[in-house]
């Protein structure tokens, strides 16, 4: 009985600290799309890890399954180029799961040049928590038209 009434006052407390820690995860990805969206890799920057990797899993014209790696320097210097489009990647769906200071997030998504559809996938990020900072060590993305 003990037992049972020790889960059920500190249940309250785990569950409440699980949706802080998923809010602050997804500030992060929000931080990140909001950069892309004003072409500001300072700000994108500020949410990955220096080592953070991107990759891009697809399916090629022949049928076969192939992986792209591309270096996050790419990535961002992309973003800070200068280009008058802006770039829209549109969460459709966001779910995230943690476990200590290791989060998964899956996002859903449509990615659009202004407001011309380009395509659409899904993402997965790996995230660590460093001296109480969520910053995404791994991206991998899947990317089709419709």
């Amino acid at each position: 009985m003990k037992t049972i009434l020790l889960i059920l006052l500190i249940f309250p407390f785990f569950a409440q600290s699980q949706k802080g820690e998923k809010k602050e995860v997804r500030k992060v990805i929000d931080m990140l799309f909001d950069g892309m969206r004003k072409g500001d890799s300072s700000q994108v920057r500020k949410t990955l890890l220096p080592n953070a990797t991107l990759n891009t899993s697809f399916v090629n014209s022949k049928g076969e399954a192939k992986l792209h790696q591309d270096s996050i320097i790419s990535f961002l210097n992309a973003i800070g180029t200068p280009h008058k489009e802006i770039w829209d990647e549109r969460l459709l769906s966001c779910k995230i799961k943690i476990d200590d200071n290791l989060a998964t997030v899956w996002t859903k998504y449509a990615f659009y040049v202004d407001d011309v559809y380009s395509h659409e996938g899904v993402n997965a990020f790996q995230l660590v928590k460093i001296n109480g900072t969520w910053k995404i060590l791994i991206i991998t993305d899947t990317r089709r038209k419709k």
